[in-house]
């Protein structure tokens, strides 16, 4: 990578700790599929603190304590000879807002350029904070406001932990996962969420997005 565009990345990077990021090149791609998504911006302080709670012990419980990669979920991963459960909410906004959806080491690679330098230039609120507004929730629904209206019928601010947790329940599957329509495994997945919300909270590891 050349001093020019690593300037300019770390410039954009910069700019969006402040300016919201344009919709995101797989919002594009789903617009055009589906003739239009669902997605509405909102800032966290407009989302019930359940919501950030939920998806942080769902998707990446040690986010308050690692700097983009968590190494302890990585060598698990090698360990058992898959990468799953390895991607942190860092990496998954990078690859959303800056990257692209699919396998290749390319991409890879320049995920693990930019996820450092994002954790070092925005502040973990703010990582949470795109996450949950690039996050797809059900197809062509983006975002936690746009979710909470489709499933619920609510505003992102009145979700209760119940639906909080089963919002984060969908993330690692949104087409094939209903928030509103759970299986049982998909209620028992989701009351584990509940409850690891309630844990980092008092355990702390909420404190670096919630401060």
């Amino acid at each position: 990578m050349s001093v020019i565009a690593l300037a300019v990345l770390v410039l954009v990077v910069l700019i969006h700790s402040v300016i919201n990021p344009p919709r995101t090149f797989y919002m594009g791609q789903e617009a055009r599929r589906l003739d239009g998504i669902d997605y509405a911006w909102v800032p966290l302080e407009g989302m019930a603190p359940a919501m950030a709670r939920s998806v942080v012990a769902a998707e990446d419980a040690n986010f308050c304590n690692h700097w983009g990669f968590d190494m302890v979920a990585i060598r698990a991963a090698l360990n058992e000879g898959s990468g799953r459960g390895a991607s942190t909410i860092s990496q998954q906004v990078v690859k959303n807002v800056y990257l692209w959806h699919g396998r290749s080491w390319a991409r890879k690679a320049l995920e693990a350029i930019i996820t450092p330098m994002v954790e070092l230039i925005w502040s973990k609120k703010r990582i949470v904070e795109v996450y949950l507004n690039v996050a797809e929730f059900d197809e062509g629904v983006f975002g936690v406001d746009a979710a909470a209206y489709h499933y619920f019928g609510t505003s992102p601010d009145q979700l209760s932990g119940v639906q909080a947790a089963r919002l984060a329940m969908v993330l690692p599957n949104p087409k094939g996962r209903s928030a509103s329509k759970p299986t049982s495994k998909q209620r028992k997945r989701s009351a584990q969420i509940l409850d690891g919300a309630a844990t980092i909270r008092r355990d702390g590891r909420a404190a670096c997005f919630e401060d």
